[in-house]
């Protein structure tokens, strides 16, 4: 009895002496200043980026953080202040000192408050009157950003929202980006015309929105004869219907030094939905949009007849499975470019593709690439018939460049001089003169290597392939939007490394990445592929079968009324024939098609049971295993 109570004393002072270990040793490591990341992407871990921005810091930077302390704070907004501030100790960690972080509760009245009012941090009004503040400022000398409201929703932007606040705050002159479209990209004013069609005043696209806060942003003409010299990176979007002369003004500006971020389309369906003019009983604008000129003097040839066709990437809209939207992951893009290695998660809407051969003294690099199961097909019949599409889908058995990286030294496009203008003869006196007076001679290199980005999708940039609305979660209104996927990361770093600065690119990519089941995606693709013949030949059995039983019919009725309703032995035996045939086959294509249902679901639910019940499965088998191995141990004893 005495050596039971002395077995179940100590097995107690035990379990207990190992409770106080664990929550003095969770004590002492939440307070060290590191973490121990184990997500794949190091999704908790500062980026290069990030370190890069705070090592190269000479002057003092400091950050208020104003966060509201008291019982009303919700508690996911506590949660989601904690890890604010844990960031923001890795950033002064990783600063050696130059960020300096000062922590501020607003109370009502209090001097906090009045400072939180000068860095323009407002509090979010709650329902019992009260403002609840979690914003912070960022100031170096004279210079300061604010984040008014740090949203949780935004927390996978987190890092690049502190990152490039305290980027713009030690760098603050900023590059000029010149943005050439004839969408609607910068937004539109409210005017009669528009009020009487019952529209609304149309805000700037979220991408030109968030260069604005990063650059000096300019609009740019399409029918521009010179881009404007103060302009570093020129931004074009979907050119359709350039002319020869605004080509010849991206020509020259490329060749003193100027980058360009060109978004071209082979079917810009976006642009078609809302380009429409009830005036003119149609639709307006959409279609292709291509650089002929300058592509032809580089070596390569964009196809506006053709869009790709992806069953590996194969992506989904509300008509189900839609070949022409491709969904790319980290293997389509290039890791050898920062470009598209800090990429991830694109999505591509009737993209065109890009060929031919870099002339002499460029380099081309593919950054962004289809899956080698494509096929090249129609724009409008991927859009119009997804369905047929992939039913006569037949792989190429090749990876199709949809945008790539042109570097070296450029030649002109235009050796003979500026086109001629092919503008109305009615044109205005004074913009002749003008043309006269334009004796700038035709620069027929460049200098310095250049870069050119190419892509061969301008709906990807748009708000509805791009972001979603972001609501207060207190008054319901729009504050801004989030990214839905890498779209707008992709757009932005393409400018950004083009300006020179690409430190942004690596944190701001984190922001948007997915883990998608590539396995489980091929997986599915080639069951597709697997059922996908016996379908098409099924089908054409039942479409002839249809076929011989109609021209029965038509025979019968051509015989006239007396032997329309008669038939001899020999046509009533081969019309039940095919009749039978009709039945079977269609019997055989309705089992074809619920087993490649059936294998679909098997596979997801085979990885959804892995998922949720493989790892505690192996715990405790390595329990099991551990028991019988410390019993057998004993029994040796």
């Amino acid at each position: 009895m005495k050596k039971s109570f002395e077995t179940i004393l100590y097995s107690t002072l035990g379990l207990v002496a190992v409770a106080v270990i664990l929550v003095a040793a969770n004590f002492l490591v939440a307070r060290l200043p590191y973490r121990w990341d184990l997500t794949a992407e190091k999704a908790y871990s500062l980026s290069k980026g990030t370190r890069t921005i705070l090592a190269n810091l000479d002057t003092p930077v400091q950050v208020r953080f104003y966060c509201t302390r008291n019982e009303n704070m919700p508690p996911q907004l506590k949660l989601y202040a904690q890890q604010i501030e844990d960031l923001l100790n890795e950033y002064r960690h990783a600063s050696r000192g130059k960020l300096q972080i000062q922590k501020l509760n607003p109370e009502p009245d209090s001097d906090a408050e009045d400072s939180a009012k000068l860095d323009g941090i407002d509090g979010e009004m709650l329902q019992t009157g009260e403002k609840l503040y979690l914003g912070l400022s960022v100031t170096m000398l004279d210079q300061k950003e604010a984040i008014p409201f740090l949203d949780p929703q935004r927390e996978r932007l987190l890092e690049y929202d502190l990152s490039r606040a305290v980027s713009r705050v030690s760098a603050p002159q900023k590059a000029v980006v010149g943005i050439m479209s004839p969408l609607p990209v910068s937004g539109e004013e409210m005017n009669y015309m528009m009020m009487q069609m019952g529209r609304h005043a149309q805000e700037p696209w979220a991408v030109v929105s968030e260069l604005k806060r990063d650059f000096t942003v300019k609009s740019v003409e399409m029918t521009a004869d010179k881009i404007p010299d103060d302009v570093k990176v020129l931004m074009l979007v979907h050119p359709r219907g350039i002319t020869e002369t605004a080509e010849y003004a991206i020509d020259q500006f490329i060749m003193r030094g100027g980058k360009l971020v060109a978004f071209l389309d082979c079917n810009a369906v976006l642009d078609q939905q809302h380009q429409q003019n009830p005036m003119m009983g149609g639709q307006q604008g959409g279609g292709p949009s291509n650089l002929e000129h300058l592509l032809k003097a580089w070596g390569l040839s964009f196809d506006t007849t053709k869009t790709v066709a992806d069953v590996n990437n194969l992506g989904r809209t509300h008509r189900g499975k839609q070949p022409g939207v491709v969904m790319l992951g980290k293997e389509a893009l290039s890791k050898d470019d920062i470009l598209s290695a800090g990429a991830d998660n694109l999505v591509m809407i009737f993209p065109g593709v890009f060929s031919g051969t870099p002339i002499a003294g460029l380099k081309e690099a593919v950054l962004i690439k289809s899956s080698k199961n494509s096929q090249l097909v129609d724009p409008m019949m991927a859009q119009m018939a997804p369905e047929d599409v992939l039913k006569n889908f037949s792989s190429a058995d090749k990876e199709y460049a949809l945008a790539v990286r042109l570097t070296g030294k450029f030649k002109t496009a235009f050796p003979d001089g500026k086109p001629k203008d092919t503008a109305s003869p009615d044109k205005d006196k004074d913009a002749k003169k003008d043309e006269k007076k334009d004796t700038t001679p035709t620069v027929k290199e460049c200098k310095e290597e250049n870069s050119v980005v190419l892509i061969g999708d301008s709906d990807m940039i748009q708000d509805q392939a791009t972001v979603t609305a972001v609501q207060n979660p207190f008054t319901g209104q729009r504050m801004g939007v989030m990214p839905t996927n890498g779209n707008l990361a992709f757009a932005q770093s393409a400018v950004e490394q083009m300006t020179g600065d690409s430190n942004l690119i690596a944190v701001r990519s984190r922001a948007t990445r997915e883990r998608p089941f590539t396995v489980v995606k091929q997986m599915q693709a080639d069951a597709d592929a697997s059922y996908r013949n016996q379908i098409k030949d099924l089908e054409n059995n039942l479409a002839e079968t249809q076929r011989k039983l109609n021209e029965m019919q038509q025979h019968r009725e051509g015989d006239g009324k007396a032997q329309r309703f008669i038939l001899s032995p020999e046509q009533q035996a081969e019309l039940a024939k095919f009749r039978r045939t009709e039945a079977d086959v269609k019997k055989k294509l309705k089992d074809v098609r619920r087993n490649l249902r059936a294998d679909t679901d098997s596979l997801e639910n085979r990885v959804k049971w892995i998922n949720i019940a493989g790892m505690p499965f192996v715990v405790i088998l390595a329990g099991i295993g551990f028991s019988i191995f410390k019993r057998q141990r004993f029994a040796a004893k």
